[in-house]
């Protein structure tokens, strides 16, 4: 198919004509919680008592990444109206690119494997028509740019990954972290890298998070009891079967989600199933965090596209719908909070096996491969003409909320 001089794949068109209509769906009540981003933009970068670096110390309801404020206020020059508007589209365009920039990362990962490109074509169709719908609530419901922006970047991340570029690894999980703080559960995606590779990584990692955090920290000792900040917790929170009844977010929480997280994901890497490195991390967040929002299956919903896209080759990608349903059906249409609280304990536990777990068949041309590897790109070779056609590479190394709170 082509529009004008551009080639458009089938299945973009169709997932784009999905978005389309789901933005359409959600724009209507969207933007819940907007105003957060503008009102902390606006304390962070204008003359307002409390604001500047002042921000996070006099207000830790606002747990957002300052990247996030820095690209929000690319929208202060237009009318609000028009800014929110102009917004959401911009996330939910975010979302359709994710989806073929992850296409192209399983085409490129699997080169040399004998990978059937029109199965893989039809599988990102599949879990994309999942995803569309989470990615949705996060970008257009709820308008939460910092989620948005983290699970973007370390969409980028895992591009560059594949491509081996450990410099733009580095980079790109510290803007997600920048972006917002949970993002240090996709930190695993590092172990992925090439040993040498992991110093230079790690290097610009903690360089740009402490660039873009310690300037509060420094200037403003009141700003770590932000991190303490606590919100309610939910009676259909997964937290409730494990025995926490606790009115508001006990004090081991924030903590505990980042270390399971981030144990999950180096796991992962070590049994050679990197691609399930987001979803482990977001599997961790939903079952130990004490609100159920729905924006949050945004995270598991790119984390299941991405393991049903890169780490399985299986036509249909059950598992992105099984989070779908379970996370999101079970929000719609189960009354009981204790039984949405179960799903989502059980939907984690058994993802998290599953991918960690089940016996896989290692692809033809990656036997041998040391566990965890990413493949190194052929040189001067491109994908095969297909739905995820990559450029050519001259090297594996280069060219390459509650009422009151907003969480």
């Amino acid at each position: 198919m082509r529009i004008g001089p551009y080639a458009v794949r089938w299945h973009t068109a169709l997932l784009t004509v999905w978005t389309v209509l789901w933005f359409c769906v959600a724009e209507r009540h969207g933007a819940v919680s907007w105003h957060y981003l503008k009102s902390g933009e606006e304390l962070l970068f204008t003359q307002v008592p409390g604001g500047g670096l002042a921000l996070y110390a006099n207000h830790p309801e606002l747990q957002i990444g300052p990247v996030s404020f820095l690209v929000a206020a690319l929208f202060e020059p237009f009318p609000p109206a028009l800014g929110e508007n102009l917004a959401e589209a911009f996330m939910s365009g975010l979302g359709l690119y994710m989806l073929v920039l992850i296409g192209r990362t399983a085409a490129e990962h699997n080169l040399g494997t004998g990978l059937n490109h029109k199965r893989l074509q039809q599988r990102v169709l599949i879990a994309g028509a999942a995803f569309i719908p989470m990615w949705v609530e996060v970008s257009v419901r709820f308008a939460h740019l910092d989620d948005v922006l983290a699970l973007f970047f370390t969409t980028l991340a895992v591009r560059a990954l594949v491509r081996g570029n450990a410099t733009a690894v580095g980079v790109l999980l510290a803007l997600a972290v920048d972006s917002k703080p949970w993002a240090v559960g996709f930190l695993p995606l590092l172990l992925a890298l090439p040993r040498p590779a992991w110093l230079r990584a790690g290097g610009w990692l903690v360089g740009l998070v402490a660039a873009a955090w310690l300037p509060f920290y420094l200037t403003h000792l009141e700003t770590f009891a932000a991190a303490r900040f606590t919100i309610p917790n939910q009676a259909a929170s997964a937290l409730r079967w494990f025995g926490v009844s606790d009115p508001a977010t006990p004090w081991w929480d924030r903590p505990a989600q980042m270390t399971l997280g981030i144990a999950l994901g180096a796991l992962a890497v070590r049994r050679g199933r990197w691609p399930a490195v987001l979803l482990l991390a977001a599997d961790a967040r939903i079952v130990l965090d004490p609100s159920v929002y729905t924006y949050y299956n945004a995270s598991v919903l790119l984390g299941t596209l991405v393991w049903d896209s890169i780490g399985q080759r299986r036509l249909v990608p059950w598992v992105s719908w099984i989070a779908l349903i379970s996370l999101y059906g079970s929000a719609l249409l189960v009354p009981s909070d204790s039984v949405q609280g179960l799903l989502r304990l059980a939907f984690a536990a058994g993802s998290a096996l599953y991918v960690l777990f089940w016996p896989q068949r290692t692809p033809r041309g990656r036997r041998g491969a040391p566990a965890g590897a990413v493949p190194r790109l052929p040189r001067q070779r491109r994908a095969p003409d297909g739905p995820h056609q990559a450029r050519s590479v001259g090297s594996s190394q280069a060219r390459s909320v509650s009422s009151s709170a907003y969480t």
